[in-house]
Order: structure tokens, then sequence, then C-alpha cells
């Protein structure tokens, strides 16, 4: 009898284990499908220069829409970003858009530029993710693992940005929840080379 009840507490013990562990890694885990909504077709690394899907890296590029340099072109479709050069060239830009049912098209204008960006994640995304067992932070601080990356570019009247990100995998994919994400490593050139009030167009 004594050793049932010995084997019936460990049993508990090691549920309330494993349910612990699970609850905290769903917890702080915000690389999860709240910011990766694909399967990982490539490990990467948070600096990394290369991403999932194929995506080899960013290459200069004939261009003959007829934009302004400086300006810059999203296509959802092709999944790629162009930042217009002058003499007809584009470099091109491999980036993750938003996934079904938070894909948008219209025409922005780059309003704030930061480093290292905080993160906060609106109250709908919170209250969206909590649903599903997940708790979003009110409030995150710059850094290597905050889900923002590396730099970010506003784009005004909007909840949407450009920004780098710690999961190099998802580049390519359609995956966020609006926001345009690029590899750490080239949204700083980006973040080099655009001014405020660049216009943006996603298409």
């Amino acid at each position: 009898m004594r050793l049932k009840s010995l084997i019936g507490l460990g049993v508990i013990a090691t549920v309330l284990a494993t349910t612990t562990g699970l609850h905290a890694k769903t917890k702080f885990n915000f690389t999860s499908s709240v910011i990766d909504s694909s399967p990982r077709r490539s490990s990467g690394s948070i600096f990394g220069s290369s991403g999932g899907y194929g995506y080899k890296g960013k290459t200069t590029v004939k261009f003959s829409r007829k934009m302004k340099p400086g300006s810059i072109l999203i296509s959802t479709k092709q999944r790629r970003l162009y930042f217009v050069l002058p003499n007809g060239k584009a470099i091109k830009y491999g980036v993750g858009v938003g996934r079904q049912g938070f894909a948008w098209r219209g025409n922005k204008r780059i309003t704030r530029k930061t480093e290292w960006p905080t993160w906060t994640p609106p109250a709908s995304m919170r209250a969206r993710e909590k649903k599903k067992g997940r708790i979003l932070p009110v409030r995150m601080e710059g850094g290597p693992n905050n889900p923002l990356g590396a730099r970010a570019m506003y784009l005004g009247g909007s909840l949407y940005r450009i920004h780098g990100t710690n999961a190099a995998y998802t580049i390519g994919g359609a995956v966020s929840s609006g926001c345009i994400r690029m590899l750490n490593s080239e949204v700083k050139d980006l973040y080099s080379r655009v001014r405020i009030g660049a216009r943006v167009v996603v298409e």
C-alpha cells in the first residue's frame, strides 16, 4: 500500500513538472507562432545573412517601375522588397509578409526609424494569443531576443513596420500579423539607405 502511494505521488510530481515546463515555454517563447506561423525550413541565425524558403540574400536588379529613387516597393506575392536606385535599378530583399487574414495593400510613408526597437504588441494581439495559451508582454525592450530585430522603420498611419527578425527561417513566407520582416543583416542595410518620408508601396 505504501509502495502504491509513493508511485502515485511520483506520477503526480512528474505531470506537474511537465505541465509547468510547457507553460513556461509557451509564456516566454516570443518566436512561437505569434511571430512565426510557418514551418522551419532553415535554422538560420538571429543575425543571419540567409533565410528560409530558399532565399539566398539581397541582389541588385533591373527595375522598370516609375518610382522615385529612395522609394520602396513591397510585392506581397513575390515576398520581396525593392529599394529603388537611380538608373533603372533596385536592391531586391527577401521579406516575410502578413499571413492569411493579415495581408494588406496600400501606400504609406516612413515616419520613424529606430535601432533595436521596443516591442509593444497591441492589445488585440495579446488577447488573440492569450486565447491560444500564449502570454505576450505588454512591453519588451530592444535586444537580440526581441522579435522586431535590429532595426524598425515605421509606416505612418498604421500599426505596421518594416523590421528585422530573430527568426531568419521565416523570410520568404506569409508569416506575420501584417508587418514586413527582414533578415537582421539586411534590415540594417535598408535602414542605412532609407530616409524619413520615403514612399512605401505595398501590393
